[in-house]
């Protein structure tokens, strides 16, 4: 691989860069060591800073006409492409995941700035209900400062979700990166940020204890989008609660997918299958969590996904040769190992498969080779919990009632996805899932429809990221009402 030169980066507040007293250390869970970068260290008070300097920039932000804003959050995109291959290899380098994830993690990031401005039209869209006994006019208006909490995994194409729709609806933002990967994403931000007015995106690093509290419990902070651990969320919500801030929550996700006796297994499709598991070293929110398969396809399902485990190359994500990096940290390593030693006491037969990549040391680093956990108790901790992680438990059903009650049986409610030759038999099955978003012969991110609402029921959150609903989470409704003479 090639040597990098360590990264620095700095606060961006009301258009400047901003330095701070202290820096965090950002290290590659390749191998737990090497030093990716810095990042600054923000106070309590240059949080706050940020969030006034937003507030200052929010009456003439608003002011100006959709169009007028569209047009200035789209300026900063060719200088986001011309970066593109720099921020993919420090993201992999501060992430873990391969090289290719990281690149179409920045593709992303432009293209939901796009979807967003296609929407211009919709920001000032106004409705009107007839007389008698008023005419009504309904429109909305922008809120104010927004607060984007931002996780590790996948942090741009999810900062994407909800910060040009943010803006495009009139707010100004400030944006806190990962404390554990802020590097990829500080320098993406500021580089948008330098295109708009000062004040108007704002990007604040460190750590949770320390600016956390500014950010969020702030009265001039109207909202805050969070994605996340449930316990996390609820830990925004708890800080908000005392100045009534709105919050919109991404949350993790314990995601079924039900493949039925008619299900397509071809080659395509288990490719589309093993995406949907193991994509991210299976750190995505909405990857499959559970598989749900028809007894008379299970020993079909777990031979295709075994051959294609069989192939996976685990090292360094910057390797060309490499299709599985690391897991993100040390402590999400042992929480998978954890649940996986659960399993094997409970019955559960685990398999496990891929090699590592030439040259590459397995002993150093977050890598965990990924598995299969073979029809392990329904209550066991495996599948009851979000694994987020290279393994999936599989298991057999016999019927659709029960397996529709299995997969509702649980906490999560983000993602889904049925598998089905028959659509219509896929459309009736996916109305009785209790999940934001489901898919059909298909699951997770690289088949996500992102001009539809994306978020989650239960405890995977509330709110909705991206489409039309996704700009109105950033407005208030307003009604006139307007006498009418008899």
């Amino acid at each position: 691989m090639t040597s990098f030169t360590e990264i620095k980066t700095d606060l961006f507040v009301d258009g400047e860069i901003r330095t701070a007293d202290d820096t965090l250390t950002v290290i590659d869970p390749a191998d737990g060591e090497t030093v990716v970068g810095y990042a600054a260290a923000a106070s309590a008070q240059q949080a706050s800073d940020a969030v006034a300097a937003a507030h200052r920039a929010f009456p003439e932000w608003a002011a100006l006409s959709p169009q007028q804003r569209a047009e200035l959050i789209t300026a900063a995109l060719p200088s986001l492409e011309a970066d593109r291959q720099a921020t993919a290899e420090i993201l992999t380098r501060e992430n873990g995941k391969i090289l290719s994830e990281s690149v179409v993690d920045s593709i992303v990031f432009a293209h939901r700035f796009k979807l967003a401005t296609d929407l211009v039209d919709e920001v000032e869209a106004a409705r009107e209900l007839p007389a008698p006994p008023y005419r009504t006019r309904i429109s909305h208006r922008p809120l104010g400062v927004v607060t984007i909490i931002v996780p590790f995994n996948w942090p741009l194409a999810i900062l994407a979700a909800s910060l040009p729709y943010a803006l495009l609806a009139g707010n100004t933002v400030v944006v806190k990166p990962p404390p554990t990967a802020p590097l990829a994403t500080v320098r993406t931000v500021q580089l948008v940020a330098q295109s708009l007015p000062p004040g108007v995106l704002n990007v604040v690093t460190g750590t949770d204890a320390e600016i956390g509290p500014a950010l969020i419990q702030d009265d001039r902070v109207k909202k805050i989008c969070f994605t996340g651990s449930p316990g996390g969320g609820k830990k925004i919500m708890s800080m908000a609660a005392n100045s009534l801030t709105r919050v919109a929550l991404e949350l993790g996700g314990n995601d079924p997918a039900i493949v039925l006796d008619d299900a397509e297994l071809d080659a395509e499709a288990m490719k589309r299958l093993y995406s949907g598991i193991f994509d991210s070293t299976g750190q995505i929110c909405m990857a499959v969590k559970r598989l749900y398969v028809h007894r008379s396809r299970y020993d079909e399902v777990v031979e295709g996904l075994s051959e294609l485990l069989a192939t996976a190359r685990l090292g360094h994500g910057l390797r060309e040769d490499v299709t599985m990096g690391p897991l993100h940290s040390a402590r999400q390593k042992e929480y998978v190992q954890e649940l996986l030693a659960d399993a094997v006491k409970v019955g559960a037969r685990i398999e496990e498969f891929g090699q590592p990549a030439s040259g590459a040391d397995l002993s150093r680093g977050n890598f965990l080779r990924p598995s299969l956990v073979l029809d392990p108790p329904e209550k066991s901790r495996v599948v009851q919990e979000e694994q987020f992680g290279p393994t999936v438990p599989i298991l057999p059903f016999d019927s659709e009632d029960d397996v529709v009650a299995r997969a509702n049986d649980n906490w999560s409610g983000l993602a889904s996805s049925v598998w089905t030759r028959n659509l219509d038999r896929a459309a009736a099955l996916a109305d009785r899932l209790h999940t934001g978003y489901t898919f059909i012969n298909a699951h997770s991110a690289a088949n996500l429809d992102e001009r539809a609402p994306f978020g989650g029921f239960n405890h995977s959150g509330m709110g909705r990221e991206m489409g039309v609903e996704g700009l109105r989470e950033f407005m208030d409704t307003h009604a006139v009402g307007f006498p009418v003479s008899e």
